[in-house]
């Protein structure tokens, strides 16, 4: 089977800070570093390290053409990513404690065509997997042609936007947030989400693990986070919805599933960086066993 990641693409500018700035301060960076990101290519990478079949659905400007040949280092299928204006980016201020803020500029990741989209996408086969996030454009369109073909349509919210979650709601199989993001969306929606009609939702919850609700079975699990010391949590997020979707992807259970992205999130908290240092299954398996 294969992955379809429709998703972003992002250079990212690392600054590590004392604190996370307050308006009106200005303060100096303690280190500063760039790697590739973007919720999309963390989600691929997640997934290709979780030895899963991606194919990504995006676009870079000529200047991130480093961006897609890094994913193919990866294991990532890069026929369908595109060539547009300028490559997005993104400014990470973390603290300390690992805690960030982040400006995303979207640049190439808004050009996506429906073209582009249409020509991946005759290459799925029903019982694939269609993965997205909310960093670039055609989100509807892509998940509503690819519940056409049959692909089962797994979404994380973020960043968080009412009428991006609203437009693709009727497709959605699976729907990953935070908590935070669960709580802007019942109140955007004015309903608690297991009223929202979609299959299997997953909050997470930081350090205190997350919750999946499955409406087939009508039934609320709480799922555990692994406790680590936490030096950087960029990525952690994209990094279990990667996971996840590679784990179910390669027909593990719901639960298994939810393990090894678990694991994955925890070794990824304790490395600084995006992409490049979402870790593999044997580094998994050589921390936590098989």
């Amino acid at each position: 089977m294969t992955i379809y990641n429709l998703g972003s693409i992002n250079s990212d500018y690392f600054y590590h800070l004392p604190n996370l700035p307050l308006a009106g301060e200005t303060l100096a960076a303690q280190d500063y570093k760039r790697g590739m990101g973007g919720k999309g290519a963390n989600m691929s990478v997640a997934a290709s390290r979780g030895a899963a079949r991606v194919m990504h659905i995006g676009a870079v400007g000529q200047d991130g053409l480093w961006a897609k040949n890094r994913l193919l280092e990866y294991g990532v299928d890069t026929r369908h990513i595109a060539i547009g204006s300028i490559m997005g980016h993104a400014i990470i201020m973390i603290d300390p404690s690992g805690e960030n803020s982040i400006v995303i500029q979207p640049g190439a990741n808004r050009e996506i065509t429906k073209h582009q989209i249409g020509s991946a996408l005759s290459e799925a086969s029903s019982g694939d997997i269609l993965l997205m996030q909310n960093e670039t454009n055609q989100q509807a369109y892509t998940a509503k042609t690819a519940k056409e073909l049959g692909l089962k349509v797994i979404y994380a919210a973020a960043p968080f936007e009412a009428k991006s979650v609203a437009d693709i709601l009727p497709y959605i199989d699976i729907l990953v947030l935070n908590e935070i993001e669960a709580e802007q969306l019942e109140s955007s929606c004015g309903q608690v989400l297991q009223s929202l009609g979609v299959d299997h939702i997953f909050v997470t919850h930081g350090s205190r693990g997350g919750k999946h609700f499955d409406k087939l079975k009508d039934k609320t699990t709480h799922f555990d986070a692994i406790p680590v010391k936490a030096v950087d949590t960029t990525g952690a997020g994209d990094t279990f919805t990667g996971y996840l979707a590679a784990g179910l992807d390669r027909g593990l259970s719901f639960e298994q599933s939810i393990l090894l992205a678990t694991r994955a999130a925890a070794l990824m908290v304790k490395r600084h960086g995006t992409s490049d240092v979402i870790p593999d299954l044997k580094e998994i398996e050589d921390e936590f066993g098989p």
